[in-house]
């Protein structure tokens, strides 16, 4: 569940936007303010945030992820994973294992399938909130993702993110996001460093 939880919001974050030529005003502010976070997270010069998730009722996780082009790796309590764009390395510390993965394993296909998230399915409002922008996401009628709704709040001065809350099925999911650092991530950071997990047990599930 856990694992599904970390994809599904690291997924979301994950897709760009654009915009549609025929959006309202507000629409169009909110896409451009959205793309501008956008670039900041997922831009080639790269970038690092700690999150706390909160699935109201079920569970809750805090971490830390850098993100890098294709490349990603973050850590939390229990689980560690590093992603060099090729391989995905998954420690998980209280079992002791290290499970190798291929990027494109059916795990991730099986997921994404079911939490695809495309920006032109969904309606954007932005609304002013002080020091933050709003930005609401309803989706369109008959989509077939199970992301429904969502908002993002922004930091008006150096849009930042600050928080992602997004409805996943029947449940609402909340991302607290802080520390949030964009540019100068080193490529070294997303090399696994084997040798110190080398007593663990090693599962490789690469093709």
């Amino acid at each position: 569940m856990k694992r599904l939880l970390l994809f599904v919001v690291f997924l979301w974050l994950a897709a760009p936007s654009w915009v549609n030529a025929e959006e309202t005003p507000n629409a169009k502010q909110a896409r451009r303010i959205f793309n501008q976070t956008y670039d900041m997270v997922f831009g080639p010069q790269g970038s690092t945030l700690q999150y706390h998730v909160n699935i109201i009722g079920v569970m809750k996780v805090s971490g830390k992820i850098w993100y890098k082009g294709k490349k990603k790796r973050f850590e939390e309590s229990r689980y560690l994973s590093w992603s060099d764009g090729v391989n995905d390395s998954w420690v998980d510390l209280k079992k002791k294992t290290v499970t190798l993965y291929d990027i494109a394993h059916p795990r991730k296909t099986k997921y994404s399938g079911n939490f695809t998230f495309n920006p032109n399915e969904f309606d954007y409002y932005i609304e002013d909130g002080g020091s933050d922008f709003i930005i609401t996401l309803n989706a369109h009628k008959n989509v077939k993702s199970n992301i429904k709704h969502a908002k993002a709040i922004i930091d008006k001065k150096t849009r930042a993110p600050k928080s992602l809350k997004i409805k996943l099925l029947w449940f609402w999911t909340t991302v607290k996001i802080f520390n949030f650092r964009s540019g100068n991530i080193s490529d070294d950071t997303f090399t696994f460093p084997s040798t110190k997990y080398k007593h663990f047990t090693w599962i490789d599930e690469r093709k």
